[in-house]
């Protein structure tokens, strides 16, 4: 199946009226079945162009398209549906709840999208065993290693199928052994036709991308 392009035309953003802008203008397509790194020094918007290009924030001027199609002006709860259901999210912290199983924080991107409890737990124990913790469904997130909990995290996003993978420094708080796990499971999400974008101010991560772009 061939994966729609994500792009992004004439962006620029800035958080308030006096606030810096940020991007001038930027142009660029993003290929599916690669690992892109954002890179730059802190304050060029890394964090912040993800949020753009997953639709949390809408730009100041210019568009982020899907398929061709300009996804960042539409109403509010079509681009709800499109975060759901286009794309994923991994951050830095794997933001699992700490009260629930691994297997329901697996789940719970997948009710977002209005799937069925049973299916989803079915299609969640799937990715939980491809990527090697099948046996920690049952444990909560303070029973599992960091990089463990990002690859939930990995599992979690990919739950609904995107098209498009945001990461915000998956292993900024990783080892390298662990940081490695992740860089793998994301080249592996990538090689499948993805679009996966990597936010990060680590070498050794952006060695690891196929493509870069520079903030």
């Amino acid at each position: 199946m061939t994966r729609p392009v994500l792009a992004v035309a004439d962006l620029r953003f800035r958080y308030s009226r006096r606030g810096e802008e940020m991007y001038h203008g930027l142009d660029h397509s993003f290929v599916p079945g690669t690992v892109t790194a954002l890179t730059g020094p802190s304050g060029r918007g890394k964090s912040t162009l993800l949020y753009v290009l997953g639709l949390l924030l809408t730009p100041m001027s210019g568009a982020v398209s899907l398929a061709g199609r300009a996804v960042s002006s539409a109403p509010d709860a079509e681009r709800s549906a499109l975060r759901a259901r286009r794309f994923g999210f991994v951050f830095q912290d794997a933001e699992l709840d700490p009260t629930r199983t691994i297997l329901d924080a697996v789940c719970e991107a997948g009710l977002y999208g209005g799937g069925r409890p049973g299916e989803l737990r079915s299609a969640a124990t799937t990715l939980l065993t491809r990527f090697g913790l099948d046996h920690r469904a049952a444990h909560r997130p303070g029973q599992i290693s960091g990089g463990q909990a990002q690859r939930v995290a990995l599992c979690r996003a990919l739950l609904n199928d995107p098209d498009v993978v945001l990461a915000d420094e998956p292993t900024g708080n990783l080892d390298r052994d662990n940081a490695n796990l992740v860089l793998g499971a994301l080249a592996d999400v990538a090689a499948e036709g993805r679009t996966v974008i990597v936010a990060t101010h680590d070498e050794h991560v952006v060695d690891r991308c196929d493509e870069m772009l520079a903030l």
